[in-house]
């Protein structure tokens, strides 16, 4: 969906959740904050990839708990999310929700500078700074929460286009700019940030080589400055402190193997394809001995259509690092890759626990047991992967399949009608629910699909009042800014067009 339709797409969507034209109370309550921040996290989820993988978020969360461990008690838990985009940033949103860009990631060489940037977004949240804008903000009177939420991405860089684009009609420029970090929030939140980096056993100068490396990015055009360095002002004084105070000093920077391997990881699996290639196979062959490095050049290669030469390098990350279960996991993924499945058995029967490792390594071996025809098994797998990993998507597919294939078709269609519900085919995954109705005898299970049913009817209509809501909204942003001049304005649509079903067990 372009940029614009998918903006006012989750313009409207925020909307339904909120009154129009209604102030906001003189003082943000929790239970106000808590609503603006589900619909901000929501917004956030709509507009950006937010990465699901087990393997860099208990990386990033556990960073973060190391983090937080001193610091005083807050009104809300604070969570963090890695959201995929080549871009340098990372912001602080309502209610403790912390956002790593993947692309700032890939750029910071080691754990001290991630755990700086953290540490100055958490500082923003213990500090209330973001609060404190939605308050100055509630003095003009926005007339809906998606104005609010779309001068929050704005003002925190968390998403320029669609922002921009949502703001339109909502908000005026200067409310935008009242949603942004002044100089003394910065400040201050430095400040703090290099006390929670000292508790947490992290040398303060990562801040200053954090912001050094994203400097060292900044180009000629206005438009390629990192946003980061956009939307945290003061940058330049920030590092003028920073330099002053460790002047003449040899800081010891910590990194960790752990860091190593998830930032290689992200940038084979969450990159740009092609630079990550290339930019993995640089660092191969100048750092042959480093375990995280064949390890990053393997991912890349086994999931970019070359598994053979991906098993060679996952092979050497393995002898150079045999202690570590999700290498020997990425091992087994890429020799099934390659068609060896009996090879991938054995590396991956060979891991104790596996689903302690991330989706990958069970998720493979049921797609071997399905592909030998050991269906019982493959649904085992996929059943012990779910009961950790709820939502992994691909597994309940596989899962609906393996349970056809056995003829349990109630089970069957029940599970793809839970996948399909949750990739948002509403009209499909009714089909299913339908059909696991007529299957099921169990009156209990009936009752249950009979409230999944009633339940996507619903979503079914909010669906198509959101979209004529949004065709409300792009003719509105059209009109008023002047653009709309008697053609017809673009549509978003109406809503799903039937139902295509491709499960045939």
């Amino acid at each position: 969906m372009p940029i614009f339709k998918k903006a006012i797409a989750v313009l409207s969507a925020i909307l339904v959740f909120s009154t129009a034209g209604a102030p906001f109370a003189d003082a943000l309550s929790i239970r106000e904050e808590r609503e603006l921040a589900d619909e901000f996290l929501s917004a956030v989820y709509d507009y950006y990839e937010v990465i699901d993988d087990p393997v860099i978020n208990s990386y990033i969360n556990q960073l973060g708990s190391r983090l937080t461990d001193n610091i005083p008690p807050q009104p809300f838990e604070i969570r963090f999310h890695v959201i995929r985009e080549d871009t340098f940033n990372a912001f602080a949103g309502p209610g403790g929700n912390v956002f790593i860009f993947s692309g700032l990631i890939e750029a910071l060489e080691t754990e001290n500078e991630l755990a700086a940037i953290m540490a100055h977004e958490i500082a923003h949240v213990t500090l209330r700074h973001v609060q404190d804008m939605v308050e100055r903000s509630k003095r003009t009177s926005f007339a809906s929460m998606a104005g609010l939420i779309a001068g929050i991405l704005v003002g925190l860089g968390g998403a320029p286009a669609a922002g921009t684009a949502l703001s339109m009609g909502s908000m005026a420029a200067g409310q935008t700019l009242m949603l942004s970090y002044s100089r003394e929030n910065e400040l201050q939140a430095d400040f703090f940030s290099l006390k929670y980096l000292s508790d947490a056993g992290y040398h303060e100068y990562g801040m200053l080589s954090a912001l050094r490396t994203i400097r060292s990015r900044e180009w000629f055009s206005e438009d390629e400055v990192p946003t980061y360095l956009r939307t945290h002002p003061a940058a330049a004084e920030r590092m003028s402190i920073l330099g002053t105070k460790f002047s003449g000093k040899d800081p010891k920077i910590v990194n960790t193997y752990e860091y190593d391997r998830m930032r290689m990881r992200t940038i084979a699996l969450y990159g740009k394809r092609a630079g990550a290639l290339d930019r993995l196979e640089r660092l191969v062959k100048s750092r042959p001995e480093d375990p995280g490095a064949h390890y990053g050049y393997g991912l890349a290669l086994a999931n970019g259509g070359n598994p053979e030469k991906g098993v060679s390098q996952l092979e050497k990350a393995v002898n150079l690092k045999p202690d570590d279960p999700v290498i020997t996991v990425a091992l087994g993924q890429a020799h099934h890759l390659a068609g060896n499945n009996e090879k991938a058995l054995a590396v991956l029967r060979d891991v104790d626990d596996i689903e302690r490792y991330g989706t990958d390594g069970i998720f493979t071996l049921g797609r071997i047991l399905m592909e030998k025809e050991d269906y019982a098994e493959a649904i085992r797998s996929f059943e012990k992967l779910l009961d950790r990993y709820p939502r992994h998507r691909e597994s309940l597919f596989f899962l609906g399949q393996s349970l056809g294939r056995i003829g349990e078709l109630g089970e069957a269609h029940f599970t793809l009608g839970r996948y399909h519900r949750m990739r948002g085919s509403l009209e499909t995954a009714s089909f299913h629910f339908d059909r696991a109705l007529s299957e099921t005898r169990d009156p209990e299970k009936k009752e249950e699909i009979r409230q999944r049913i009633r339940d996507i009817d619903a979503a079914i209509k909010q669906q198509r009042r959101q979209e004529r809501e949004a065709e409300r909204e792009s003719q509105s942003w059209l009109i008023e800014s002047g653009k709309f001049h008697g053609e017809r304005p673009p549509s978003l649509g109406g809503g799903p067009k039937g139902c295509c079903i491709s499960e045939h067990f």
